[in-house]
């Protein structure tokens, strides 16, 4: 094997394990968005803020 090909390949065998491993990380990290429920806060901010201030003056 030529020994350019062979450093190529071992560079690029390093890319494809850094790449995988920050997927990873990422994904660990973040959570499928179907996972929550529908909150208050996510359907209609707006309008659950406005109660929730009419709330606390009263």
């Amino acid at each position: 094997m030529n020994k350019n090909k062979l450093i190529f390949l071992i560079i690029a065998g390093i890319f494809l394990l850094a790449m995988l491993w920050i997927g990873y990380d990422i994904s660990s990290r973040t959570t499928f968005p179907g996972a929550k429920g529908n909150l208050k806060e996510r359907i209609a901010p707006s309008d659950s803020l406005k109660v929730d201030e009419q709330k606390t003056k009263n």
